[in-house]
């Protein structure tokens, strides 16, 4: 499907349209006449590169609200290094005929300059304490910066009654939740389960960069987090930190960033008096980085 330059765009789909908008004004206006029917408005924010995953976050959508938006947009200040948002895939066409197959109400295609016009300020001055400081935070400095700066931006356009996200980026909900409820956001977040391909690899768009054999690899990033779940006792948790990081390590094609056993509410290091657990780690597997979690308790 060719993308034209006219925006919106409206696909027939049975008896409804799949509208696609460009500009902030034309998408505020169409969502601004939705609302005053009393339409639910459900957002979806990616980067693109869709697959399963993203799909299963639409259809959440689409069981819970009216209306289902999503907006696909390389955000910029969420890498800290230039070179992998370079290599980052762009693949808009097909994502539109994808989200076209599920019946997806809106897409939002804007550009930087939508997103980051100079004339507002976009930055997000909060304090995240040791959310943003662990695990991904410390291995990507200004990674969660960058989060938070285009999510509440995304989330000030559309003005969502609910926002959902993926639970494979658990660091990520973790720091957009404490956002919401710190600059109380009129707008509830829900976490949505990871997609996993047979062998267990967690859904992302970074494989689309691996190869058929480096993929039955990455499927060991999954067996060793499942027998952390399976071996879990909070009263052994340091002992089964030391052999999930012995396990990752001793696969000869992997790079361990991290393997931490966390507080799912703190990313604090777990403890036997926490109340929700979750195992994460980021392996590097030549040069693509694979983040994947599970939750144990």
């Amino acid at each position: 499907m060719k993308i034209q330059t006219m925006f919106p765009l409206a696909f027939l789909i049975s008896n409804r349209k799949m509208l696609i908008f460009k500009t902030v004004e034309n998408l505020q206006n169409h969502i601004s006449q939705l609302r005053n029917k009393g339409k639910k408005i459900g957002f979806v924010p990616t980067m693109g590169a869709l697959h399963q995953g993203h799909l299963s976050l639409i259809q959440q959508s689409k069981q819970t609200t009216d209306i289902t938006v999503c907006s696909i947009f390389v955000n910029p200040t969420q890498f800290n290094d230039a070179k992998d948002l370079e290599k980052y895939p762009r693949t808009t066409e097909q994502d539109v005929d994808l989200l076209n197959s599920i019946k997806t109400d809106i897409i939002f295609l804007p550009s930087v300059e939508a997103v980051y016009p100079t004339n507002i300020d976009t930055s997000v001055n909060l304090d995240f304490g040791t959310l943003d400081k662990l695990m991904e935070g410390e291995h990507r400095p200004g990674h969660f910066a960058g989060v938070a700066q285009v999510v509440k931006r995304l989330l000030d356009i559309v003005q969502p009654d609910k926002l959902f996200m993926g639970q494979k980026d658990y660091q990520q909900f973790c720091i957009c939740r404490n956002m919401i409820e710190q600059l109380q956001l009129p707008v509830e977040i829900v976490m949505c389960p990871i997609v996993r391909a047979e062998s267990g690899l967690a859904m992302s768009s970074r494989n689309m960069r691996l190869s058929e054999s480096e993929k039955v690899v990455a499927a060991n990033i999954h067996r060793v987090l499942l027998a952390t779940k399976l071996n879990f006792d909070p009263t052994k948790i340091t002992e089964l930190k030391t052999n999930s990081v012995f396990a990752l390590n001793n696969i000869p094609e992997f790079r361990l960033d991290y393997f931490e056993i966390a507080d799912g509410q703190t990313l604090l290091p777990a403890t036997e008096r926490s109340e929700s657990v979750v195992a994460c780690t980021a392996v590097f597997l030549g040069e693509i980085r694979l983040i994947d979690n599970m939750i144990l308790l």
